[in-house]
């Protein structure tokens, strides 16, 4: 049995999912000044295939990215396990449960490309990857463009589903291409690459490396390369992944300490909406590789939730449910309905 004064909160090793277990470290240490807290890196199945996923289109499965961390859990090496929400299943292993859900960073996306006034007088020669294979015309373009603004025929990277589906929906003349890695490396790609002219990352995942649009809507921080330019994709436009920005706390069920700690770590309002979000993936059946999406939001106290799903092509079907706030599993449950009936 691990010691009743020291928490064991176990994490990937990622520099995003570092950050993330910080920010719950020190809430931790604040909210417990009296206990030792102590994080443990686990690398799990999904960060052993990262490379194997750059030869590969295949995405990999949700819970292949937190199993080893759920397993420190059940075997004790672990009192709390910290997860990006939206990497998290809707189905938990036997004997685990969602402790906390900490407050939700800005769930929106973000559109990045290159800086038509910072790149006009580079050489292409030196910015391409491949000199000898690579014949797509190195692009640059004017700060603070939204994706209606910029022009046609692009190359947009991403690897997820859920935002290729939106993306052609508002640009079908864009072209969509893979992309793999960190945030680090995918934006050293778009800076050297001219055969992406732009890709689209998570907002809460630059927040919480430290990143920021600047007023001239360039992208800086440390690991940024310089003329990036990044707008703010609002949810209108494209709705964002199911828990995207909040970090999910896990831990062994009927364990009264951790019960209690959690109730300290835990935003109520990011509960709710969380969790009216992952009752609608949970009754569509999909995971993060379905091209589904929704996004809620307490107004008045009240839930407001849009939500989406895309069918074969290019059919999709959208609705929007509202509701009270003891009523968030159930308006899941009723936005999955409306969406199937449409599709």
């Amino acid at each position: 049995m691990l010691d009743n004064n020291n928490i064991v909160i176990a994490t990937r090793g990622s520099a995003l999912a570092l950050a993330q277990a910080n920010a719950i470290f020190n809430q931790c240490r604040k909210a417990f000044p009296k206990l030792s807290f102590e994080i443990k890196i686990i690398k799990t199945t999904g960060d052993k295939l990262q490379s194997q996923r750059l030869r590969s289109n295949q995405s990999l499965p949700k819970g292949l990215f937190t199993k080893e961390l759920e397993v420190a859990l059940i075997k004790q090496k672990a009192d709390l396990a910290v997860h990006s929400l939206k990497d998290l299943p809707t189905e938990l292993p036997a004997g685990l449960t969602l402790g906390a859900i900490a407050k939700r960073e800005d769930p929106r996306e973000v559109i990045a490309y290159r800086d038509q006034r910072h790149f006009k007088n580079t050489n292409l020669l030196e910015k391409i990857e491949d000199k000898e294979s690579n014949h797509h015309e190195y692009k640059s373009f004017a700060s603070g463009l939204a994706i209606q603004n910029l022009p046609n025929n692009l190359n947009i990277a991403t690897s997820s589903p859920r935002r290729k589906s939106q993306l052609l929906r508002l640009r079908p003349d864009w072209n969509i291409v893979e992309i793999r890695g960190n945030v680090p490396t995918r934006l050293e790609k778009l800076a050297t690459n001219s055969e992406i002219d732009a890709t689209i990352l998570a907002y809460a995942g630059l927040r919480r490396l430290n990143f920021e649009i600047n007023k001239n809507n360039i992208l800086q921080g440390d690991a940024v390369p310089d003329g990036i330019n990044a707008t703010i994709i609002e949810t209108h436009d494209m709705l964002p992944c199911v828990g995207q920005g909040a970090i999910g706390i896990e831990i062994r069920e009927n364990d009264e300490r951790l019960a209690k700690l959690c109730q300290r770590l835990n935003h109520f309002n990011t509960q709710v909406c969380t969790d009216a979000e992952r009752s609608f993936l949970r009754a569509m059946g999909g995971g993060c590789q379905t091209p589904v999406a929704a996004h809620a939001v307490i107004q008045n106290n009240t839930i407001q939730m849009p939500g989406i799903s895309f069918g074969t092509g290019t059919s999709f079907s959208e609705s929007k449910v509202s509701g009270n706030l003891n009523e968030a599993l159930d308006l899941g449950k009723k936005l999955a309905k409306e969406i199937k009936d449409g599709l």
